[in-house]
């Protein structure tokens, strides 16, 4: 019954494989639970709690943004692009459940990554650090030149003080990643119910056009001192807007950029980098 309840909701081929996922899971749902939660429309990894993000099993919770295939892809290209020999000071902006900076730390060297993710969410913050936990990468109060650390922090990168001194975060920073709010308006009305019922819309909708929180990490790594010689500063950003970005980061912050595609051969990432590489 539970089987042919997914079928009619998903599909044959789709619900045989999520049925299979359900069975495996390591829950205290029962079966039954888990298919019915399905039924009405929860995103799967959210009954599952968790998403494989490269190598790592991500924690996830409603409303926390769900990590995409993507986003997956370009911070892998990412980390294999970087050749650090010395410690990189890394800032993930809207960090939500920590998967960026946390596969970064995964495959850089260790003891060569000390990454801050600032989220605006509570529930958010708390899940990444929850991750950080879990994936190995927790910073400690006495601090270990051995290992990649991440710790996530709730402050607003849209503040015009921010980063304030209490937060423990210093510029300059060598790297800068963020998977920002980047859905307009119109798109926002379009998106399907699994989303907009389940995820935080302020972790989707980026304002009327979809580029508001570009302008804003554009003018922070523009500001004197925020971004050492050689930084890179890498954004995802919707299907239609990689150019506008481009745009954005070389008028506002004079600094010039790429676009990667992503595996479906959509503008998905500008990376931007200031005038010297990172050695």
């Amino acid at each position: 019954m539970s089987l042919a309840l997914l079928s009619a909701r998903l599909g044959k081929r789709q619900a045989a494989l999520e049925y299979q996922w359900m069975k495996r899971a390591k829950s205290p749902v029962s079966l039954e639970e888990m298919v019915n939660r399905r039924v009405a429309g929860e995103p799967l990894q959210y009954i599952l709690e968790e998403q494989p993000f490269g190598p790592l099993s991500i924690k996830l919770r409603p409303p926390v943004l769900i990590p995409r295939p993507e986003t997956e892809e370009w911070t892998i290209r990412l980390a294999e692009l970087l050749r650090p020999t010395r410690m990189l000071s890394v800032l993930d902006l809207g960090t939500g459940t920590g998967c960026i900076p946390l596969l970064l730390c995964h495959l850089l060297p260790a003891g060569m990554v000390r990454a801050h993710g600032i989220d605006i969410s509570p529930a958010a913050v708390k899940l990444a650090g929850e991750n950080a936990v879990l994936c190995g990468f927790s910073a400690s109060p006495a601090g270990n030149a051995s290992r990649n650390t991440f710790r996530p922090i709730q402050a607003s990168f849209l503040d015009p003080f921010f980063p304030h001194k209490h937060l423990g975060i210093n510029p300059p920073f060598d790297l800068v990643t963020s998977n920002p709010p980047y859905i307009s308006w119109s798109e926002y009305l379009g998106l399907s119910t699994e989303v907009t019922h389940y995820e935080d819309p302020k972790a989707l909708f980026g304002g009327p056009d979809g580029l508001d929180f570009y302008h804003a990490i554009a003018a922070l790594v523009a500001r004197k001192g925020f971004l050492n010689p050689g930084a890179v500063v890498a954004v995802e950003v919707g299907h239609d807007q990689a150019d506008r970005v481009q745009d954005i980061f070389r008028t506002t912050a004079n600094i010039e950029s790429e676009i990667w595609l992503d595996p479906w051969k959509k503008k998905r990432t500008v990376v931007a980098r200031t005038r010297s590489t990172i050695e």
